[in-house]
Order: C-alpha cells, then sequence, then structure tokens
C-alpha cells in the first residue's frame, strides 16, 4: 500500500520561480502605488495549518516552514523566521531575491523600521493580521517615515494565476456522545458567559473554536479535521454560521436545525457592519 508523506517538503520546486513571482508583485506594487507588501505565514483564521489557497508564502518564495513572514520591497526582500527554520529557509528561498533573516536577530518590525523608505506605504491584507500584529506594524512604518494601508486584494492573489481553489471538504456533524456534550448546551453556556460580560455577541473566526461549539467536523486543512468558517453568536436568538452551502452536508443541516442559522461567508461582513451600526457590544 503506498503512502504519502506527511512532513513538510523539503523539495518543493518554488524557488525556482521565486524571481519572477517576485517580480510580478512588484508590479502589482508598483501599479498600486504602495512601497511594500507583507506577506505573513497565515489564513483568514490563524491557522497553525493552512490550506492550499492560502499557501502565498510557499508560493511566492519557496519557503514552506508553518511560520514566516515575507517583507517585499521595490529593491529588497527579506523572510523572517524562527530557529526552527533558519536552515531551511536557507535552502529553499532564492537568496539572491529574498534573504532570509532570523528572528533572533531582527524582528519583522526592527526590518521594517529599518528598511522601509520614508513616505512609503507598507500595504497588507486585512485579514491575515491580528490587531495586535498590525499595531506593530504601524509603529514600525510610522518609526519609518511611512504608514500602513490595507488592501481591498491581495496582491499575491493578484498575480497567482493557477492559485487553488478554496476549500470544501465535507462538513459533517460530531456526535454527542463523542463530543461529551450536545452543541445547544455548549451555546447555552457561551450565552451565559455573554451576559455575565455584559456583551451582545461573540464572533468566533478560529475554527477549532467553531467546531467545538457546534459540534462539526471537517476536512479543509490537514491534520486536523476542521470546517473553515465563522460563527456569530449573540447573547440573544439563534447563532449565525457562515459556511460554504456546497461543503455543508444534509447530515450536518439537519443537526444544525434550530440550533443555527447557515449563510455564506462573504454575508460576515454585513453581519459584523450590522452589530457596528447598532453599537453592539462584541467580544472577539
Amino acid at each position: 500500500m503506498s503512502q504519502t508523506a506527511r512532513f513538510q517538503s523539503f523539495e518543493d520546486p518554488s524557488h525556482r520561480e521565486g524571481a519572477a513571482r517576485v517580480a510580478a508583485l512588484r508590479a502589482a506594487m508598483a501599479q498600486r502605488g504602495v512601497a511594500g507588501f507583507v506577506v505573513p505565514r497565515a489564513d483568514e483564521h490563524q491557522s497553525e495549518y493552512v490550506p492550499a489557497n492560502a499557501e502565498r508564502l510557499a508560493w511566492l518564495t519557496g519557503f514552506t516552514g508553518s511560520a514566516g513572514t515575507a517583507i517585499v520591497l521595490a529593491d529588497k526582500a527579506a523572510l523572517v523566521v524562527d530557529g526552527r527554520y533558519t536552515l531551511q529557509a536557507a535552502e529553499q528561498v532564492d537568496t539572491a531575491i529574498v534573504t532570509p533573516v532570523p528572528l533572533a536577530e531582527t524582528s519583522v518590525e526592527a526590518w521594517i523600521e529599518a528598511n522601509l523608505p520614508a513616505g512609503g506605504v507598507l500595504a497588507y491584507d486585512p485579514w491575515l493580521h491580528t490587531p495586535d500584529g498590525l499595531a506593530r506594524l504601524e509603529r514600525a512604518a510610522q518609526a519609518a517615515g511611512g504608514r500602513i494601508e490595507a488592501t481591498a486584494l491581495n496582491l499575491v492573489d493578484l498575480v497567482w494565476i493557477d492559485r487553488p481553489a478554496a476549500p470544501r471538504a465535507p462538513v459533517v456533524p460530531h456526535p454527542d456522545h463523542l463530543a461529551g456534550e450536545a452543541a445547544a448546551a455548549k451555546l447555552d453556556r457561551v450565552r451565559a458567559a455573554l451576559d455575565k460580560a455584559r456583551l451582545d455577541a461573540l464572533v468566533v473566526s478560529d475554527p477549532h473554536n467553531l467546531a467545538w461549539a457546534f459540534n462539526l467536523r471537517g476536512g479543509d486543512v490537514s491534520h486536523t479535521p476542521l470546517p473553515l468558517g465563522y460563527a456569530v453568536i449573540p447573547r440573544d436568538g439563534l447563532p449565525r454560521l457562515f459556511l460554504d452551502a456546497r461543503k455543508v452536508t444534509a447530515e450536518a443541516l439537519a443537526a444544525l436545525d434550530g440550533l443555527a442559522e447557515r449563510h455564506d461567508p462573504e454575508a460576515l461582513t454585513e453581519a459584523l457592519d450590522a452589530l457596528g451600526a447598532g453599537k453592539a457590544r462584541v467580544r472577539l
């Protein structure tokens, strides 16, 4: 019986395309008048394991480690990695195009402060950064005499012509006898916590939490049976689950009947806008 490797690959040939891919990204940057773009190894859920369509850092640089951040400017680029990946990064990337930088020597923010040109705009995809991370980026850009700016579309996605589609593994219910507690009981406990904290709603963006709260399982990423999606759990009323309808099985829909409403992922921003317009107190 044949077996498939489940460890990080050191044979990925992406670095051979690094020069052309970085050049394409720089062209997209120039078209939008930005001095740089930040490419974290992250997806919209800050997951440790990310689906193929979110492997932007690996596609751009050839680096396949589970943590790292690239900063691409018009005339230079860096890949900041921690001590686990110092040797791997040097072997996988085209060092004539991207310079591996050990995190122990220079942080992402320190590199930006030292290299972003004065007056330069450092662009980023707002879906791929935490609030704390953005605050650090902003301080670094300001220290360099520049600023940060969110992009409506990820600039890597614009030049990644054969980017894989988003995963659509089937979402299935996880039986209560295996979960140890019914989803309805879990949601009642969440609502009680919201009430105690005087909050109106909880936004769930971590797929682990979504899978736990609603007793759902999926297969959108390697190694962990997660369905990628979001949820808004209000203190009063039904929660809203934002999952692609094409991957929600009939069994999962039946399990969610009376428990939560399903919406397409694209409807999340509208739901968040509505919470803001209503001046709701929301836990993130």
